[in-house]
Parts: C-alpha cells; sequence; structure tokens
C-alpha cells in the first residue's frame, strides 16, 4: 500500500474493525494481509477485480504458503473487500481450503515431571505449573493479576481470554505453593503505583506490561533443553497436554470443555485421537485369537 493513495482506505479499515471490537491480534493480521495483497497487485486494493483476487489466492499456493496461512491472509482481504469497500462481488471470489487435520503433540506425564524438575526459578516452576495443571494458554498466564487467583474457593479467574470469554479454571494447592513463594521473591518496585488487584503476577519492565508471551515462551524453551526433551514442543503443548492427561484420567469431556473455554464440544473431542493410555488400553482383535494369550492388564496412569 502506498504512503498517498492506501492511507485514507487504511484508516477506513481500522474504523470497521473497531467498531466490530476486533482485537488487537486480528486487526494487526487483517492490515498486514491487505498490506501483502496490494504489494502483490501494485495498486490501491480498491480498483482490484475478479480475476486480480483470484490470481493472488493461486499465488499464494504457488509462493509455498501454507494452507493454515493462507486462508488468514485471505480473511483479511475478505474483511477490506466485503466491509470497507462493500465489494459483495470480488468477496464472493474468496474461497478457504481445507486445513489438514493435525494431531497435536502431547508430553507423558514423566516428561512433565522432569519438565517442572528443571526449571531455572520458581518463577518459572509457577508458570510452567500454571499452563499445565490449569491448561492456560501462554497469554493467560502472562496477563495474570494478583486479583484473579481465589485461593478460598480455590479457583483462577480468566479474563478476557481468546473470544473476550471469561472462565475459571481450577487452582491446585501445589500451583497455589508456587504462587505464594513466587509472591515473596516478585519485585515489587512498581507496585506503589498499582492498585493491590490489579498487581501483575509475572511483570514486566514497567507497571502497565506484565511479561510478555515471547520472553515466556524462551523460558519454556530453556527449560525444555535442559530436560533433553526432543519433542518439538511449544507452550501450547502444556496445554493439549493439560486435556489429553485429564480425559486419560476419566474426567469428563465436558468439563474439560468448560476448562478449556472451547466453544463447541467438537475441538475438545480431538484430545481422543491422542489419549494414548486410553488407545494403549484397547485389547486388539488379534489377542482374542488365541486362548493361551494373556489378557492384557490395564495400567493405571499417575499424572
Amino acid at each position: 500500500m502506498t504512503t498517498t493513495a492506501v492511507t485514507p482506505l487504511r484508516k477506513r479499515m481500522i474504523d470497521d474493525m473497531q467498531a466490530r471490537n476486533l482485537g488487537r491480534d486480528s486487526q494487526r493480521n487483517h492490515i498486514g494481509s491487505c498490506k501483502r495483497f496490494a504489494a502483490w497487485l501494485g495498486r490501491c486494493p480498491s480498483s482490484a477485480t475478479a480475476d486480480d483476487v483470484k490470481a493472488f489466492q493461486l499465488h499464494l499456493i504457488e509462493s509455498g504458503a501454507s494452507i493454515c496461512n493462507r486462508n488468514r491472509i485471505m480473511t483479511g482481504v475478505k474483511f477490506l473487500l466485503k466491509v470497507t469497500l462493500r465489494r459483495h462481488d470480488l468477496a464472493a471470489e474468496i474461497y478457504h481450503l481445507r486445513e489438514p487435520q493435525k494431531i497435536p503433540i502431547v508430553m507423558s506425564p514423566d516428561e512433565i515431571k522432569r519438565l517442572l524438575a528443571m526449571a531455572s526459578s520458581v518463577k518459572v516452576r509457577a508458570m510452567l505449573s500454571l499452563s499445565y495443571g490449569c491448561g492456560l494458554r501462554a497469554g493467560e498466564v502472562v496477563r495474570l493479576k494478583a486479583g484473579d487467583i481465589d485461593s478460598d474457593q480455590e479457583i483462577i479467574r480468566i479474563v478476557q481470554a481468546k473470544g473476550r470469554k471469561d472462565r475459571h479454571v481450577m487452582l491446585p494447592p501445589d500451583v497455589l505453593d508456587l504462587l505464594r513463594q513466587w509472591w515473596r521473591e516478585r519485585p515489587t518496585c512498581h507496585d506503589a503505583e498499582v492498585v493491590p488487584g490489579e498487581r501483575w503476577l509475572f511483570p514486566g519492565r514497567s507497571p502497565y506490561r506484565p511479561l510478555t508471551t515471547r520472553q515466556y515462551g524462551r523460558l519454556f524453551q530453556e527449560t525444555v533443553a535442559a530436560t533433553g526433551i526432543r519433542k518439538p514442543v511449544t507452550l501450547h503443548t502444556l496445554r493439549h497436554s493439560f486435556a489429553t492427561h485429564l480425559l486419560e484420567a476419566g474426567v469428563d469431556i465436558r468439563k474439560i470443555q468448560a476448562l478449556l473455554g472451547h466453544d463447541k464440544l467438537e475441538t475438545t473431542a480431538r484430545y481422543a485421537f491422542v489419549a494414548t493410555g486410553m488407545i494403549a488400553e484397547i485389547e486388539s482383535p488379534l489377542d482374542c485369537l488365541s486362548d493361551n494369550q494373556p489378557r492384557r492388564v490395564s495400567k493405571k496412569r499417575s499424572i
């Protein structure tokens, strides 16, 4: 997008996104997608044709963009065409490709124990325990405030998470103990400027900003490296492991859905595909062919 021709259009698009209460990340992604479309087009998107929209979608695939990234880009372009430019004819040319269904990577309980044991500090151990023990996303962990911890009811309140939704999760005693240890060590240089209940559990470099997810991710990868775990794990793997281990322990899937904050049960049900404990306990029909074959004894897993 050029500075002279597109600035008014960009302003209109931002106004449209803010009027629809889109999140900051969504706005940034949509703007970036439209900038890419305009750069490829070589002119203002308001002059785009149906053939341009079709050709751009083909260009994304040929350039090596993943299906997920391609769909994300076209979602931003569709918002520009349909909402800001009101070109419903062009928006109708946009189609989304079906994304491949991948099974999430899950860590075993033993790997989780090793990870927590290798945490470099109480702070890191508390954060990792929140991610695994409560199923929190990385952004939810770093945005926790002192007032979100309800030790009397043994719950944590997650405020305005993904989809602008609040929810409650359990507060395990071990996590509460770690949080209390960390609170005694936590830096208090900015606390005087902030109301007690609004103080960040994991403060950043200013009283108004918490630790960033990038910094948290770096601490996680350092801990993973120290354990020698070679799986391509991320912080979100801890959330996947939380859901999978609860499912293996026999917790009702609707309770897991509520804890994760999923709108659809189908989203939670995918963890049945990675519940290795449940899968391993299924008796194969091959075992029934021989009368002499000993029946497999199910093993209880400790989580």
